[in-house]
């Protein structure tokens, strides 16, 4: 059901002062409301969903969560009715942000608490609990990471990717998109990962879903942490789109893009490196600062 609403995927070349080639896999071109990375870690989940016969989704996710939006569109699109559990009790008494806005206009029902009960979202006690209140909903997990969503994330690379690129960057936020990539990638290639979350969890966190040696994550580029900005990343995103035509947004893919042309600066890469750049959509939660 979900490859039938792919729209396009475009490569786009982008032209540097530099001694290496870099192409874009515009993924948020997917679809206008699945896009990106979300469309590959869903698919799964909903046909295992179907195939257990069950047509609620229950998921979490931050006020701001991509996820969250692609998840309650899916339901809709799908026929599934869907509960978002949202991070922060405080926001039920507040307007609702854009984000939530849309997974409410799709159906999704808000379910907000503290994020000390929040951080209990992987605890089969607290599972168990939803469980109870929810009954018959497939529960996906923050982000959508799990081994369904590394399923699909092995497709986003195709057979040209795997044989026409050395180098492929994405952005990282849970894990489980990287993850898919390293998993589908050759051995000739390297993986790098730009986090958008502080800390070095994030290794560990992707050791979980492959044994390949071939990848690497930095978060020297996360200005602070998740979802966290500066006057210069916003200038970055308008020097870029307008050079590039390419949009970006705030959270991630910015990011990613100041790690990778810093990179390119420093001549990171061998010369004739031929480097693929894996935009992961998210469109849905960009501002322009």
């Amino acid at each position: 059901m979900f490859d039938q609403i792919v729209q396009s995927v475009a490569y786009q070349k982008i032209n540097l002062d530099a001694a290496v080639s870099v192409t874009v896999k515009r993924l948020d071109q997917i679809h206008p409301k699945i896009s990106g990375n979300k469309f590959f870690k869903l698919k799964y989940n909903f046909l295992e969903a179907q195939k257990q016969g069950l047509n609620k989704v229950l998921t979490f996710g931050g006020a701001y969560s991509n996820h969250i939006a692609a998840t309650a569109y899916a339901a809709h699109l799908f026929g599934f009715k869907s509960v978002g559990i949202i991070r922060g009790e405080e926001l039920a008494a507040k307007t609702l942000n854009p984000t939530l806005v849309t997974a409410q206009q799709f159906g999704m029902q808000l379910h907000f608490v503290s994020r000390e009960q929040y951080r209990l979202k992987d605890q089969p006690e607290y599972l168990a609990k939803l469980t109870q209140q929810f009954p018959e909903h497939f529960i996906i997990p923050e982000g959508g990471t799990n081994p369904l969503a590394i399923q699909g994330c092995k497709e986003i690379l195709n057979a040209e990717d795997l044989q026409n690129y050395d180098v492929i960057c994405c952005a990282v936020g849970t894990g489980g998109t990287i993850s898919g990539i390293i998993e589908a990638s050759s051995e000739h290639q390297t993986v790098i990962g730009f986090s958008a979350l502080k800390g070095d969890f994030l290794q560990r966190d992707v050791q979980q879903w492959t044994t390949k040696k071939n990848w690497k994550i930095t978060d020297s580029y996360c200005c602070g942490g998740y979802a966290k900005t500066t006057p210069e990343l916003f200038q970055f995103m308008q020097a870029f789109e307008a050079e590039h035509t390419i949009p970006l947004e705030q959270v991630y893919t910015a990011k990613m893009m100041v790690g990778f042309f810093d990179l390119i600066e420093k001549n990171y890469f061998p010369k004739d490196t031929r480097i693929l750049v894996i935009h992961t959509g998210g469109l849905q939660g960009r501002h322009a600062g």
